[in-house]
């Protein structure tokens, strides 16, 4: 199965009816608790708030919500909060985290906190998912927001971590490009060596649940007909479910020019802990920050 967009995605999320526990970081947020308060009266979730209790009284006040006041946790401190979302998880009491009002820094230093944390020995990464009006079908684009210059390791784990995702999502087949400049290998280029590498990585069963195609260029990995032109041959031209990207400045252009000059829909969510964290731009509107809930609780 594979979906064409995120409100199918969102419709699929409702009619399975099961509710996540959700634990979000300095949660002192007018967008984020609109958010929340959403997923909540959708049975979507069942949210833990932690941060400055008195401010999120406030805001629920001003946005009409309910939230249980044993459920909201005090903690003026984003540090602490973070600290405390993330012990939710240890302790079985949430399903996966939210950031709210605090940079990304803080709260990935509470999930790789070698004593409490949530390290599980792989790369984090993050993905970011796009409906676009002129492709057939979702898409990831990875890593947008950590992983500055990945070694051919850490690209191996950015593209489990995704694949793994789709596969909690439904998919069957998933097809990644391993984007470049060009088709071909050029030694002075090391994101061809490293497409070329994971490739084979690929055929031999190093990386698997997918299909892995690089280096490849964009336009070949999204249109058949601009590959038929080239003479490029492959599963995945046409076809791509994800893009790994050859670092972060790349797929951060990448990822904003997508949203800003052409219009498409983005969650984003980082990957490779032992739960899912739904993760926007503390700048980001309380619609996307719904739908970063909810799509990341389907991959719970």
């Amino acid at each position: 199965m594979v979906y064409t967009s995120i409100d199918e995605l969102i419709e699929k999320v409702r009619s399975e009816q099961k509710t996540k526990r959700l634990a979000v970081a300095a949660a002192a947020d007018e967008h984020v608790l609109e958010a929340v308060i959403r997923a909540t009266d959708e049975k979507i979730i069942e949210p833990y708030l932690i941060g400055d209790k008195e401010k999120i009284l406030s805001i629920l006040t001003k946005l009409g919500g309910n939230i249980d006041d044993d459920r909201i946790i005090d903690s003026p401190d984003v540090d602490d909060a973070a600290a405390k979302a993330v012990k939710l998880v240890v302790e079985g009491k949430a399903d996966f985290l939210m950031k709210g009002l605090l940079n990304t820094s803080n709260m990935l230093k509470a999930v790789l906190n070698r004593e409490c944390g949530l390290r599980t020995g792989y790369t984090l990464s993050h993905i970011s998912i796009n409906e676009a009006p002129n492709y057939k079908k979702l898409f990831i684009v990875t890593d947008a927001g950590i992983n500055i210059d990945p070694s051919l390791e850490n690209k191996r784990d950015i593209i489990n971590n995704a694949v793994s995702a789709l596969r909690t999502m439904g998919y069957d087949k998933v097809n990644v490009a391993v984007l470049a400049a060009l088709e071909k290998v050029n030694p002075k280029i090391k994101s061809t060596v490293d497409a070329a590498e994971l490739k084979a990585m690929n055929e031999r069963g190093e990386i698997s649940g997918c299909i892995v195609e690089g280096p490849i260029s964009m336009d070949l990995a999204m249109d058949a007909e601009a590959a038929r032109i080239k003479g490029f041959e492959s599963e995945v031209v046409g076809d791509a479910d994800i893009f790994v990207v050859p670092d972060l400045d790349c797929g951060n252009i990448l990822n904003k020019g997508f949203r800003f000059f052409a219009k498409h829909k983005q969650v984003g969510i980082v990957l490779g802990a032992k739960v899912p964290i739904a993760l926007t731009s503390r700048g980001a509107t309380a619609e996307s920050k719904y739908l970063s809930i909810v799509v990341t609780s389907a991959m719970v």
